[in-house]
């Protein structure tokens, strides 16, 4: 997924997964945008560079 979300604070990786998930509680609505690529203009995103994003994630 190439988009804002890859330079996300909320957009970290899951280990048990095994990729990165969003964070946020998002609604359905918002679920779907977010799965589909189309969530452009994201009313939770907050830039985080990678120190912030490591700091967020420990």
């Amino acid at each position: 997924m190439a988009s804002k979300c890859d330079d996300c604070m909320y957009f970290t990786y899951d280990e048990e997964y095994g990729y990165s998930v969003c964070e946020q509680d998002l609604d359905e609505d918002e679920m779907r945008h977010f799965i589909q690529d189309t969530f452009d203009n994201c009313p939770y995103y907050r830039p985080g560079d990678e120190y912030s994003i490591v700091r967020h994630q420990n």
